[in-house]
Formats: structure tokens, sequence, C-alpha cells
């Protein structure tokens, strides 16, 4: 674990973020995922990585290339089977000496180790930004990241990370909400960073695993043959604004509860854009009263999704803190379209099962009427 959850500017001024957004494995992960994150960690070269939630599957006790088979029984071997699901999207910054930071999602609490048991896991990477320590009034994922200059002694940008779920073992039922705690430190946090700074808010990024609602106001019903259309369960057909840029696969599921966070984010002046994951198939950017949503698609394969699985890339400018730019990158990009990489691809996204099925089936058809002939001749 890093000592401090401060990063700096590169010399040259700039600061490369990238986030990874539902990576949602476990012990026998995806290799397609890993080639993804390595082959993105040697061609973005980020600053820091943040994964934003769902970062494993939750329920380690069930884990199989095809369907389920039970791996570990009681809380102890769960816990070996965590950290080995960890250990894979860790080690690889790890060997890269590449710092990184996490919040949690609504999946990662869904099992016998507490949120607290699992940052220790990832604590005990030494690229481990350290997270919450010291504040008991909010969870262990819920904190602060100061960018300083790369050479200054004060922060002249910030990023929130903050918890959005948790899951209640004993009712069964899993809660998104942000808590009226995390509300009131986000406050009195962003206060204290706007006096320090001479009165004027630090320019900040806020991340949250699941959506605020507001993200709502950048989607609009429509007709199935408006371009963008899409078919919800939610509202039928819908689609991005004009003004957005992006790809919405499905209507955004968004917090239950926020206690007013987006109207304490406008009173103190300091978040330019709120980002969260969640929803697998939707990678968009919008502007609403001032601060900008952005939703990332998901990077696991485990999971569905869709060909928008991939990484989001920040650029920071020390000068102009203020004016990042956000762009995305497609597993094609990162791994190219040769016939092993859509293979590879084709093999491990889970929403392809049936259409593997098929190709198995035919195969085998093929093969045994192969045979049958073989063996008719003889």
């Amino acid at each position: 674990m890093r000592k401090s959850n401060e990063i700096r500017f590169r010399p040259s001024g700039k600061l490369i973020v990238m986030q990874v957004s539902d990576p949602q494995d476990m012990k026998y992960v995806r290799k397609a995922m890993v080639k993804m994150l390595d082959n993105a960690y040697d061609k973005i070269k980020p600053d820091l990585v943040v994964f934003t939630g769902d970062n494993i599957l939750g329920n380690h006790l069930l884990d199989a290339r095809f369907g389920n088979k039970q791996i570990a029984s009681g809380k102890a071997a769960t816990l070996e089977v965590m950290k080995a699901s960890i250990h894979h999207i860790c080690a690889p910054l790890e060997k890269r000496r590449i710092p990184f930071a996490m919040i949690y999602g609504n999946h990662d609490d869904m099992n016998a180790v507490s949120k607290d048991e699992q940052a220790d896991i990832y604590r005990s990477y030494s690229m481990c930004l350290p997270m919450n320590t010291r504040n008991g009034r909010v969870d262990c994922d819920t904190y602060n990241i100061p960018v300083y200059t790369h050479e200054g002694d004060k922060p002249v940008f910030n990023m929130w990370m903050l918890d959005s779920a948790w899951y209640d073992k004993a009712q069964d039922k899993c809660f998104t909400a942000i808590k009226p705690e995390t509300v009131e430190w986000y406050k009195e946090t962003s206060a204290r960073l706007t006096a320090e700074n001479g009165g004027e808010p630090v320019p900040s990024l806020m991340f949250a695993h699941i959506p605020l609602p507001e993200i709502l106001n950048l989607v609009e019903e429509c007709g199935p043959d408006d371009v963008g259309a899409v078919l919800t369960h939610a509202k039928g057909w819908c689609r991005l604004k004009d003004d957005c840029r992006g790809v919405m696969g499905e209507y955004p599921c968004v917090l239950d509860e926020t206690n007013g966070l987006f109207e304490a984010a406008l009173e103190c002046g300091d978040v330019k854009a709120i980002v969260s994951g969640h929803d697998h198939t939707n990678c968009f950017e919008g502007r609403y009263k001032g601060i900008e949503f952005i939703q990332t698609s998901c990077a696991s394969f485990r999971c569905y999704g869709s060909n928008a699985r991939g990484v989001r890339v920040f650029e920071i400018d020390e000068r102009d803190p203020s004016d990042y730019i956000s762009y995305f990158f497609t597993y094609d990009e990162l791994c190219g379209r040769s016939p092993s990489a859509k293979l590879r691809y084709f093999w491990d996204a889970d929403e392809k099962e049936k259409q593997k099925f098929a190709v198995l089936a035919g195969a085998a058809a093929v093969t045994a009427g192969v045979l049958g002939a073989v063996l008719k001749k003889k």
C-alpha cells in the first residue's frame, strides 16, 4: 500500500487517468479481459488507474467456464478464492508500478467477506492507494485523491471516490444509495479544499459506480426508427439526446437515493464531471446544469456486454485542470482485429454463449459425419 492518496502531475504538466469499470470476474478469469487491460496499460501508460466498482463478481463459491460449479465452502475458502480474483486485476499494475485506486459496486459485497476485509486485500499491493483509513463516518471506499502540480505543495485537481451500494445479507437485498454521511463528508472536505485554495473550488472528477438519477436528463423517449433508438424495459424506445456523445445500449439503472449529492456538487462548484459504470453497454457523455455525466461500459467478459467493452481515459493539464479531455478505447482498438483476437473475444464473451454452443454442436456434427463416412467406406 502507498503511504497516501496523493498523486502528482508529470513534469510535462500532464496527468493520465485510466478508468476500468466492471471488470467483474472471478478466479478462472476470462483471458480476453486480461489481454485487453495489459494492452491498455502498455498503450496508454496511465499515471493512475481507477477501478470503479464491480471489480469482482461477488459470489465466489460458484465459478466455471460454462455453468456453475462450487469451488469453495465457508468464509476462509471464499477469502482465498477472492484473493485470486483480485490478483488478476492488481498484479499487472503491481508489475508495471502503476498506482491504482478503487471503489466498490453492487456485486463486490455479495459474499461472506466484508468490504473492509476486501480493502485489506487491495492494500496488500504496494501500488494501491490507501483509500479511507481514518474516517469512521464513511465507508472504506469513500475518500478523495488530491493531485499536486509536479513540484508544488498544494493540490490543483481532485478526484472524489464514493461508495454507492451495499448488500444486506440479513435481508438478502442490495441497496443502491449515496449515504447522507457521504454527502456531508463531501461538502466538508470540498469546503476545506476550497479554503486551502484561496477560496477557489478545486476542479474535480467524481466517481461512483452507479449513476445518479440526474443522468436520465440525457435520455429522451423516441420512435423505433429514430437514430440511436434502443428498446428499453423501463421506457420503451429511447435514445440519447442530440447534444450527447457516445452509445446507449440500455436505459440507465440509477441510484435509488442520493441524499442531495448533485445539489451539493452544484453548491460546492468543484465537480466538473460525475463518472459511473454499472450499465455494461452504456458508453456516453452529456452535460446537465453545467456538470458532465459520463458512463463507461464494462471491461468484463464474464458478464453481459457489447462491442464497446474497453477502458476510458482522462487527460488533465495542470495549467488548466478544469479543462480535461476524455476518450474511450474499445477491445478492437486495444487488441486489434486479427483472427486470433476475434476468436479470443468470441470465446470469452458470455453473451455469445448460445452461439458458442451452436458452433461446438455444428463442429461435433461435422466431425461425426466425417467419421461416419470414413467408417462406411472401410
